[in-house]
């Protein structure tokens, strides 16, 4: 059974939020903390987070926690240099990496395990998530992207990849909007804080309303 390892993002400034979105508050914890346990209760055979930017605020909140911590001193760089970063803590025991942004709190386990048994019955070496015809975020990599990964530009994220395997993409249909759903601004950590009280079906409409493509990486 191939085995994928979860690389959580965390290394960011946050600079159109104006704070570190991964520290802001949601349902009692850090958004952070929501998009680790996700990855931790999911069938990620082991956790990587990368941090950076206030790297010393985060580190306690995962103290106790299965994770294996990266530090990129680099961020400000842009994602691709945590991509790399945290890809340098896999061995060969790990066929794949799933990158998770790390404000993406309701990314859920069952998401994530749907994306891996995908990948485990596929010989695609990216696979995507998709909802109502729009790709979303975490996005999984084969072992074979790798070195491409690591050759990205710093500020570019792994979007070339998409261009350069298309045809062997792997896209899978899944009925979750948060796929689309980071936050980046104040009106969606609004938006987040609204779930709360929502309830499941009003929790989707609200994360539909404000649903856009986020290219992932």
């Amino acid at each position: 059974m191939k085995r994928v390892a979860g690389i959580i993002l965390a290394a960011g400034e946050g600079r159109r939020m104006g704070r570190t979105k991964q520290l802001l508050p949601f349902r009692g914890k850090s958004i952070l903390e929501w998009v680790v346990e996700s990855a931790l209760a999911s069938s990620l055979h082991r956790v990587v987070v990368v941090v950076g930017h206030q790297a010393e605020r985060m580190v306690p909140l995962l103290q106790g926690r299965s994770v294996e911590l990266a530090l990129n001193p680099e961020y400000r760089q842009g994602q691709s240099s945590s991509l790399s970063c945290g890809l340098r803590l896999l061995g060969a025991e790990t066929d794949a990496a799933l990158f998770l942004l790390g404000d993406q709190p309701l990314i859920t386990p069952a998401l994530i395990d749907t994306l891996v048994r995908s990948y485990q019955a596929s010989p695609a070496p990216i696979v995507m998530p998709m909802y109502r015809g729009k790709r979303g975020n975490p996005v999984l990599f084969d072992r074979e992207t790798f070195p491409a990964i690591e050759r990205l530009d710093a500020d570019c994220g792994a979007r070339p990849l998409f261009q350069q395997y298309q045809g062997r993409l792997l896209q899978v249909p899944v009925e979750d909007a948060a796929i689309h759903f980071d936050i980046d601004t104040a009106a969606d950590y609004r938006r987040l804080l609204e779930t709360e009280a929502a309830g499941e079906a009003g929790a989707q409409a609200i994360i539909n309303s404000s649903s856009r493509e986020r290219i992932p990486s």
